[in-house]
């Protein structure tokens, strides 16, 4: 790949800095697109950023000019008072359409398994809707669609190992048979950017290795890291429930009653070669010691715009 300039949306954050690191390492010349321009940088000044500007398009356009490839990991978890989902995918729809006027190359847009603009889950109908937005713009773009990531500053597995370490039992949703297949997060930044090496079209099943039930993934984290505790059945409602209480004892949304309702759909399940190869299993055994010992929260990160994110 020749030495190009790349943009990464939110490179101070999770994923991004992951994609972000990547493109530096090959010695490309990066730029950020983030919420968070005072964040923390950990590239030592190597990464510019500029802010987002949904709502001036000409800046917006003006930050991407020169650029080969965008990297689009910009998204919401859940709907709040501070961002809601028509918000992310108005927002993103501007931003793709910043990048055609820009001549962006290419764009390298992460989705989720199974979208479907007639989903009754918003997270799931919207990343639908971006979708065909990106296949209609006209610009070159591979859509990866991962279920869950994993990685130091991941939250999901971080926050089940958490509650295990202080739980005497754990609730799953229904029998906990549904599925997810988790990739790691360096795994997903480095199918990116071979992505952003290419021009063809295409749509990629971002999953890793191990496919594992809810149930099972549990269990996994508990023995492995020395807190198996007993699994038990509660409603979906119980379920939620106990989410918001213990949310709002950490200050944090741990659990939606949308996600609930996509993980039992089985929507974090796709009948796909891997496109990752590290395994959660292993990952979990050479992060036992530290996995779960600090909350991660969700909120704290979108409230904080200073703070770099902190590993697990």
């Amino acid at each position: 790949m020749k030495q190009t300039l790349h943009a990464v949306t939110g490179a101070f954050g999770y994923s991004g800095k992951y994609i972000a690191k990547r493109l530096l390492d090959r010695g490309h010349e990066v730029i950020t697109l983030t919420n968070s321009p005072d964040r923390a940088n950990p590239f030592a000044g190597r990464v510019k950023p500029y802010p987002f500007n949904f709502d001036n398009p000409q800046e917006l356009t003006q930050s991407l000019r020169g650029v080969s490839v965008l990297y689009n990991t910009y998204w919401v978890r859940f709907n709040h008072k501070l961002f809601k989902y028509a918000d992310a995918v108005r927002n993103t729809e501007r931003l793709f359409e910043a990048a055609k006027e820009a001549n962006v190359e290419r764009i390298v847009h992460v989705s989720i398994t199974n979208p479907s603009e007639h989903s009754s889950l918003e997270y799931f109908s919207g990343k639908a809707r971006l979708e065909r937005a990106l296949t209609e713009l006209g610009i070159s773009h591979a859509i990866l669609r991962p279920t869950v990531l994993f990685g130091k500053e991941d939250i999901l597995i971080n926050n089940i190992a958490w509650a295990l370490r202080r739980l005497p039992v754990f609730g799953v949703f229904g029998d906990g048979e549904y599925r997810l297949q988790p990739i790691y997060v360096d795994d997903i930044a480095a199918l990116a950017v071979e992505q952003g090496a290419k021009r063809d079209n295409v749509t990629i099943d971002a999953i890793g290795p191990e496919t594992f039930t809810y149930r099972e993934l549990v269990n996994v984290i508990g023995e492995t890291i020395g807190k198996k505790r007993r699994v038990i059945s509660v409603s979906p409602a119980v379920g939620y429930l106990t989410g918001w209480i213990l949310g709002k004892f950490v200050g944090d949304v741990m659990i939606t009653r949308e996600e609930i309702k996509g993980l039992m759909a089985d929507l974090l399940y796709v009948d796909s070669p891997p496109a990752g190869t590290t395994r959660l299993t292993d990952w979990i055994r050479e992060h036992a010691d530290s996995l779960g010992r600090k909350y991660a929260s969700e909120l704290a990160r979108r409230k904080d715009r200073t703070e770099q994110y902190q590993s697990n």
